[in-house]
């Protein structure tokens, strides 16, 4: 935590640093109700996450935010009692962010199953913002497939919708589903959410401030409505690493099935397939990491550090 060497700058951050031992050590008397079989099942490829890491990072993540959830119910109760009314407790949203690559998705995925198991009798859902992609389509005919993911990419007032829908406790909101395999929108395929107590929203830019609306009224932004949320930050070299080394394995698996988009990269030579690889981060994902991702690490409750090693160096908590 923070000590007095710690400089001004830190001591009057809007964050607590918590180095990873002490992190650690905050659910040391909790038992890890997972198995290597489940975590398989959950792990992003590349990322080379273990029960340790699990028990020492996330199991205590799952713990505070579980915290946050105690005193929203709390809030709900006495705002209920003070106002004279009864309206049901909406669900408790969660917002994961990052960079292609940096391990968000499996960071969501570790949450919604270690809530799931250590708080059986809460309905935990959790949705990709890839489903709020704009068909390729209406990309290509707004000039914008090669932004891919970049925030005007996104239908983002159907996201923001879906969002606003959840909390106001709508039941059976549905959302459109994401194929990696087609690099597309699936038509006809939705999910569908129905109340649940916990949804976790994972995506590059849940975390993007709010646009000016075309009738100047404020705006409102898609984490207006989260009760947390997790920014997952890694150095920029590392994650670009990162990229490259799931590239290089999805040319050998996922790029070869038949219905695959990319199915034409399989079959290039490597040099090659590499350096549009690497062309693709130096237009696409890297300029949209440092103007666009990167710039709303500041709006999250907590920020996950990782090493070059995608081992956890600290993590950083907003103040309360």
């Amino acid at each position: 935590m923070n000590d007095p060497s710690e400089s001004d700058d830190e001591v009057f951050s809007p964050y607590i640093t918590v180095q990873r031992q002490h992190w650690a050590d905050l659910a040391r008397s909790r038992q890890l109700r997972l198995d290597e079989t489940v975590l398989d099942g959950i792990r992003g490829l590349g990322d080379p996450i273990d029960l340790d890491q699990v028990r020492q990072v996330y199991l205590p993540l799952a713990e505070l935010i579980n915290v946050y959830i105690d005193h929203t119910t709390s809030l709900y109760r006495h705002s209920n009692w003070y106002l004279g009314l009864s309206e049901q407790p909406t669900p408790f949203i969660i917002g994961v962010a990052g960079s292609v690559a940096v391990g968000k998705s499996t960071t969501a995925r570790v949450l919604r199953e270690l809530l799931t198991v250590g708080y059986p009798r809460r309905q935990v859902e959790m949705i990709p913002t890839d489903g709020f992609l704009l068909p390729n389509a209406e990309l290509e005919r707004l000039g914008l497939m090669d932004r891919k993911g970049f925030p005007e990419s996104y239908d983002r007032v159907a996201l923001l919708q879906f969002v606003k829908d959840v909390k106001s406790g709508r039941r059976c909101v549905s959302v459109p589903v994401y194929s990696h395999i087609l690099y597309d929108i699936v038509p006809g395929d939705r999910q569908i959410i129905d109340q649940p107590d916990v949804l976790i929203v994972e995506g590059l830019n849940v975390l993007q401030p709010p646009r000016p609306s075309a009738d100047h009224r404020n705006s409102l932004a898609i984490d207006d409505f989260f009760d947390f949320s997790i920014y997952v930050d890694a150095p920029d070299e590392a994650i670009r690493r990162w990229f490259m080394e799931r590239f290089r394995h999805l040319r050998q698996t996922a790029f070869k099935d038949p219905e695959s988009f990319f199915r034409p990269l399989a079959s290039l030579p490597e040099a090659e397939a590499m350096d549009l690889a690497d062309q693709t981060w130096d237009t696409i994902n890297g300029p949209n990491l440092r103007d666009n991702i990167k710039p709303t690490r500041g709006r999250a409750t907590v920020v996950i550090s990782k090493k070059a090693d995608h081992s956890v160096d600290y993590i950083r908590v907003r103040r309360v």
